[in-house]
Formats: structure tokens, sequence, C-alpha cells
């Protein structure tokens, strides 16, 4: 690069997603539903894409054949020919990649792997995060493993490998009894595709049918695009089997990880800022649940204009648009005057944007993602929802943006409490140290002061819990809010441990 410029990924000052896992069984065109189905998907990683395919060679052979590369869906498969000479048969696997273990920028760390061993050919896509994959690699090493990445997702492939079972689910059950943390797999075999989720179900993954074919993902905006039916979920501590079986009497073969499983810990995440708004996860539908939210953040944090005027609720786009509905909908309720307003526009056309020198790459990183409506905002008493705070810097230059359209008042509601801790299960916070919440000692007022807005109030825990309709509060994680770790981590290893090495 010039060293005339510098560059900027503009990015929203959030948590970076994990992975999305898809997988397809018994459809003629896998492939392409496979590529349609991580295109839904994008959402949860942008920094590669691959599908694998299973396929019959001329000598009547399985044979698995992949593509895989840098960037988003549509630019890794851009060549239609991909889909008519390499990535042909029924069954595939995919995955798009947001790396949380393992460097962003080495091309043999996207998914899907793919390995041949004893019991034949094998293909994993995995969506979280191993919290004793340092351990693991080690013994494995110490044993004579050989590894070719440094995803932590590879020491499933090991443990599966070297097993002492002959049977194909015992060894994938005997590799997962031995790793701890977050997981969402989806297998592919020679003759099946095998589903999986860790015993406290952290993250979400879903089972629909197109027709004749069974299709597994992360979230259900990837059966849609397919104009597949949802069915249920894979359950937490499930192994689900895929096969010619299933094809012809439409059941699955089940098996538990464990004989008994965890209590659920699923991610609260999911629900606030993750998953899709028309997804369905963990049972229940995105959108319900946001909408909740914005309902219980206005009844416990409300605003009102000291003139009596309407007050004027606008979202961050597009993440916090359905927290916002629900906020202004309760205002509207408990008689507070109030109108839901578009107040910013969101750029779609970003990408990656160099910045000439001498311009505060914040500031313009700001303007170059958002602007102000202007008329809407002038002398007029704003609410801004948002569904959560990490490092705070981009909250600040919007908050400045935001004042250049001339408010009365700016009053910044967040849709989850302070985020005081890391995540060791598949997301991507920055150090401890960073979050601002926890460099501030979560002292809302001090927050409120380096935001430069009028009033600033999160949900509790409580109360976030409370939005959780269809669940029980004890089924969430909510380790990033209040530090406590349902499954034990090992802190303080990089996301780039092994590339050090």
């Amino acid at each position: 690069m010039s060293d005339k410029y510098f560059e900027l990924a503009v990015s929203h000052d959030k948590p970076q997603c994990h992975c999305g896992v898809f997988g397809i069984y018994g459809c003629s065109d896998a492939a392409v539903k496979t590529y349609y189905g991580l295109h839904a998907l994008q959402h949860r990683g942008q920094e590669g894409a691959g599908i694998v395919t299973s396929s019959l060679n001329q000598k009547g052979q399985k044979v698995f054949r992949y593509h895989k590369n840098f960037g988003l869906v549509s630019e890794v498969f851009n060549d239609r020919n991909l889909f008519e000479t390499v990535l042909t048969g029924s069954c595939a696997i995919g995955h798009n990649r947001y790396s949380t273990t393992g460097s962003a920028d080495s091309k043999k760390n996207i998914q899907p792997f793919v390995v041949n061993y004893r019991s034949g050919n094998l293909a994993v896509a995995h969506n979280g995060n191993l919290t004793n994959a340092k351990e693991l690699r080690k013994k494995l090493v110490a044993d004579g493993a050989i590894f070719q990445t440094t995803s932590d997702t590879e020491v499933i492939l090991h443990l599966i490998a070297r097993s002492k079972y002959e049977d194909q689910i015992d060894q994938i059950r005997d590799a997962l009894r031995q790793i701890k943390g977050a997981y969402c797999l989806v297998i592919m075999t020679d003759d099946k595709l095998i589903a999986a989720r860790d015993p406290n179900g952290f993250r979400p993954l879903a089972v629909g049918k197109k027709d004749k074919a069974f299709i597994v993902a992360s979230e259900t905006c990837a059966f849609d695009i397919n104009s597949a039916e949802y069915i249920r979920d894979v359950e937490p501590n499930e192994i689900l089997v895929i096969d010619e079986e299933t094809l012809e009497n439409g059941t699955f073969k089940s098996f538990s990880i464990f004989p008994e499983k965890n209590s659920k810990t699923h991610c609260v995440f999911e629900y606030i800022y993750f998953s899709r708004p028309d997804s369905k996860i963990f049972g229940t539908n995105v959108d319900k649940i946001r909408r909740k939210l914005g309902k219980i953040l206005a009844e416990k944090h409300p605003v009102t204009d000291p003139d009596g005027e309407k007050v004027i609720v606008i979202s961050v786009p597009d993440s916090s648009n359905t927290a916002a509905i629900g906020y202004q909908s309760q205002l509207a309720k408990m008689g507070i005057p109030s109108k839901l307003e578009i107040g910013l526009i969101r750029s779609h056309y970003i990408g990656r944007t160099f910045i000439l020198p001498g311009q505060k790459a914040r500031e313009i990183g700001v303007k170059i993602k958002f602007n102000t409506v202007k008329g809407v905002l002038e002398n007029r008493t704003i609410v801004l929802v948002d569904d959560s705070i990490v490092r705070g810097t981009t909250s600040k230059q919007l908050v400045r943006l935001l004042r250049e359209a001339n408010p009365k008042a700016i009053h910044l509601r967040i849709s989850s409490p302070p985020i005081v801790s890391p995540c060791y299960y598949g997301m991507d916070f920055p150090s401890q140290e960073e979050l601002i919440a926890y460099k501030y000692n979560s002292d809302i007022e001090e927050i409120r002061k380096y935001l430069e807005v009028d009033t600033l109030e999160y949900m509790t825990v409580d109360e976030m819990l409370e939005s959780m309709v269809d669940h029980l509060p004890s089924e969430f994680c909510t380790a990033c809010f209040s530090g406590q770790y349902p499954v034990p981590v090992e802190i303080g290893i990089s996301k780039e441990e092994y590339d050090l090495q």
C-alpha cells in the first residue's frame, strides 16, 4: 500500500460475529443451494467462504471437491463454471468465516476443512470456539499430529481420525466428548451429512427440508432463500445424522454426545445483535425478541420532551431497527408523545475505504457510513436506540454527527447491559481493557460524559432476560455482561495464538 494513504476498515463498533455454516443432503444442485444459503448467512462472517461437495468420479469412487477463498460469498463464487464442473454432487457443506481462532489473513484457515483418513473422506465446518483447544492441540502435537492450519477446528478432525472406534459416528462422538466450549458443526462423510451442537447450545443450528432434501444451517434465513421449510433445531448435546434412509422415510438418526447434557446457555447476543431479525433461532423469532427488548427498554428507561413535544425515536441502522420500533410503540402505550423516524441514513456500499492523510480517520469513517436527516432531527428531543456499545469510539463520533443537525437533546438508550468481559465462545471482542464499560468500571455517568450525550441508560441483565420471551432466564449465557462463564475458559489466548509459533 502506498504510504500516501492509510486504510480504514469502516466498521460498526460492535463485537464481530463468528461464522455461518450450511449443509444439504439429497439435492442435485447442492452447491447452488449452499451458495444461496451462505449468501443469506453473510452477516455471520465476511472474511472468506468455502463450499465442499461430494460426488462420484469416473471410477465410481466418492470424491470431495472444494472451492474457497477470501472475500464475500458473491466474490468467492463468481464463476458459474464452478457449479457446473467442480462443485457437483447431491451433498454439500459451506462456511462463512469470521476468524475467532487462527489468523484472518491465512487462506489455509478458510473452511470447510477436508481430509481423507481410514474411514474415508471427511469435511467439517464449524461455528463457535473451543475453550480447551490449546491444551488439546499441545497433546496432539506431542503424539505426532501435524497441523496444517492454526484454526481450533482442525483439532476436531485430528480427534476424529485418531479415535480408536471403528464406527464413524462413534469416532465423532468420541472426539466431541473431548472438546469444550461452543460448537455447531456440519460434517460431510462419504455417505452422510452430520450436524452436531455442543451440550450447552451456545450457538443456533436448525434443520430444514426442501422437497426431499434436508438442510442444516446456522439460521433459518438460509432456509427462506432456498424456499425450504424449518423443521426443528438440532438440540444441544445432539449428533444428528442425515443419510439415504432419511431421504426414504423422513426420519433422522439422533445420538447424544454425553449421556446427560448440560443446562442450556444460549448466547443472548444472538438475539440482541448477531442473528438476522427474519431468522428463527433457539426456537423463537429474532424479530419478536428484539421488539420486546425495545419495549422493556422504553418501559424502564423512557424519555420525554420538556416542552411536551413528540420525542423522536431513531435507530442506529440496521441492527437496532427492530428494537427502536419496540421502544417507540411502548412510549405510545405509556402516553408519551413520540414518533419513530429515520434519522440516520446508512451507506451499504462502503467496502474498505482509503482515507487521505490529514483527515481524522474516525470522524470521516463515521461520515462515510452514516449521514443525518437534518429536517427530522433539528430542534427535537432525540432518543437514539442502539443494541450495544463496545469501545464507544464509533458511538462518540455518531453523537457528534447528530449534534451537527442541531437537535434539542440526544438521549442514548442501549438494549443490552454494559459489556464488561470478553467472550470465549465464538464472539470476537477487543481486549477487556478496550471495553468502555470496563475502562470506566461500569460508571454510567462517566461513560455518558465520554459519549457526550444528555442521558445514557442501559438495560440491566434482569431487564434483558425478561425480554427473552418463550425462554427461561437461566437458558442464556450472559458472560460478556457478568464475567460469569458457564464453561471454563483459557484466559489470555489471542486468536493468532498458533501463528506466533
